[in-house]
């Protein structure tokens, strides 16, 4: 009945997943190389992930004595991906170690010497204490959202949207705890986000913090009141603030300590044509995920999805 109820979502959601893969590429490349062989085995496992997810949301339907293992692909899927993209997160944030190489062979041997810089460390350098906390993290966003979508996509009183809430209050909690002990973690690892946060400027951290506080009292209170639908918009709101407040505090690093956004940034001509394409693109891709939206904006019991999926 949840596969069900993703199934107007499934594909179109998909594809912000594809074009922040390819931003990362046009926009940064140099970051796109490095960083994906920093991370190359937690976003490898978290790419299995996804398809573990994505084939068990497709097999599971015409399964017959298979159902429940694709059913357990799904559930393990859904906890390694958001598990291994928040540990990735958590080593970007850490930085990692680079060197600078001569370009390809064939380029050198025509007199071209420009040094292309690349990842120096281990295959395990991105796990850490740190990491793994994010990771944690990562899962705990994770069901908070998922719980909050299924309150939203199921009729209350209905056995899922019931189990749904009360795992939501659960999650609701311990998403709160886990912002503060990363932000304190954060202040104490991190010198460049510790002079932002308690600089000349920390006055506007402060505000900043309160209305993440005060966004969250709204979603938890107006999930309270099974006003789900607007639950779930005051809790994206959070995760937009969180990562704003994340892209802020790291300016004017791409990733701290090893990349800013200008040294890894592309030449400014492909940086233009790159940003036509993108302001033609992205405003197709919200007017569809708004159609998709509402088209199936109805809600569900677990009844009357389950016989057709």
């Amino acid at each position: 009945a949840i596969m069900a109820s993703m199934a107007g979502f499934w594909d179109g959601n998909e594809t912000w997943l594809v074009v922040a893969g390819g931003v990362l590429f046009g926009a940064f490349p140099l970051v796109y190389g490095s960083a994906f062989n920093f991370l190359m085995i937690p976003l490898m496992l978290a790419l299995w992930g996804i398809i573990s997810r994505a084939v068990a949301f497709e097999f599971h339907i015409h399964a017959r004595s298979s159902k429940r293992l694709w059913g357990w692909a799904f559930a393990i899927g859904s906890l390694v991906a958001p598990f291994f993209a928040g540990v990735s997160l958590g080593a970007v944030l850490q930085g990692f170690p680079m060197k600078s190489g001569i370009a390809m062979s064939g380029i050198a041997d025509r007199g071209f010497t420009t040094p292309v810089m690349h990842y120096a460390g281990g295959a395990m350098n991105f796990l850490t204490p740190f990491s793994i906390w994010t990771g944690f993290g990562a899962v705990i966003a994770a069901g908070l959202a998922g719980g909050l979508f299924l309150c939203a996509r199921f009729l209350p009183g209905d056995v899922i949207h019931e189990r749904a809430k009360s795992w939501t209050n659960l999650f609701s909690y311990l998403a709160l705890i886990a912002i503060v002990i990363t932000l304190v973690w954060s202040y104490a690892i991190f010198p460049w986000a510790a002079a932002k946060w308690t600089g000349p400027n920390w006055w506007i951290w402060a505000i900043w913090f309160v209305i993440v506080l005060f966004f969250a009292f709204k979603s938890m209170t107006n999930h309270s009141m099974q006003h789900d639908f607007t639950a779930l918009l005051w809790g994206e709101g959070v995760v937009v603030l969180l990562w704003a407040a994340m892209w802020a505090t790291m300016f004017p690093y791409i990733v701290p300590g090893t990349w800013t956004i200008h040294a890894a940034s592309n030449p400014a001509n492909s940086m233009a044509v790159f940003t036509l394409f993108m302001t033609g693109f992205v405003p197709v891709m919200i007017m569809y995920n708004w159609y998709q939206i509402w088209v199936f904006r109805g809600r569900f019991t677990k009844k009357s999805v389950y016989g057709a999926h």
